[in-house]
């Protein structure tokens, strides 16, 4: 039986992105159960902003069928005035039921604050509209400045919580990444996307 892909999208441009450490904590535990990572960095693609009159624009059809390879998708995203990040939302956009119908999801959500809830409820709802199967665990990283010490190269978590609670979800994607689809949503069934 071949490992289960999981391919993870970080929402983050920074160059000390916290949300990068984290998904790569969580691709480095899901190596450890058993899974082939990849770690897809918006820095690297070029997708301009979404038109849905140039849906192959630039890197985005490269962009969506490595998104649609994957077994498992992991998003990971700071919060941006209670949601989620631009850069994400951004891809999410060059996607659709293609990408994410069926497909197992996880959530990672990182605030300078105490409270990235409503973030990864953003995406849970985005997710449930392209009918995927979105892991009931999710990661959030509150106080993120105080999570992590080091730079980009060579850092570690100092919160041991929130460090488990990130491992744990790259465990569920290898564990759930060939989970039986449930029937649409109802959520799926209403979305008729950007072609209206």
């Amino acid at each position: 039986m071949s490992r289960p892909r999981i391919v993870a999208i970080c929402g983050s441009l920074r160059d000390e992105s916290h949300t990068r450490k984290g998904l790569e904590h969580a691709l480095d535990r899901a190596a450890e159960t058993g899974g082939e990572t990849e770690l897809l960095d918006l820095r690297t693609w070029d997708l301009p902003v979404y038109d849905a009159d140039a849906s192959e624009a630039g890197d985005a059809t490269a962009f969506t069928e490595r998104v649609r390879a994957a077994d498992a998708l992991l998003l990971g995203t700071p919060v941006y005035h209670g949601s989620y990040a631009t850069p994400l939302k951004n891809a999410l956009d060059y996607c659709g039921f293609d990408e994410f119908e069926n497909k197992t999801v996880g959530l990672l959500a990182v605030a300078g604050g105490s409270f990235p809830i409503t973030a990864l409820e953003h995406l849970r709802s985005v997710c449930r509209a392209l009918n995927a199967w979105v892991l009931p665990h999710q990661a959030a990283i509150p106080r993120a400045g105080d999570a992590f010490e080091g730079d980009a190269a060579d850092w570690r978590f100092v919160d041991e919580g929130a460090a488990d609670r990130v491992a744990v979800l790259g465990e569920r994607a290898v564990e759930y990444a060939t989970i039986e689809p449930d029937p649409p949503c109802m959520e799926s069934t209403e979305n008729v996307g950007a072609d209206d």
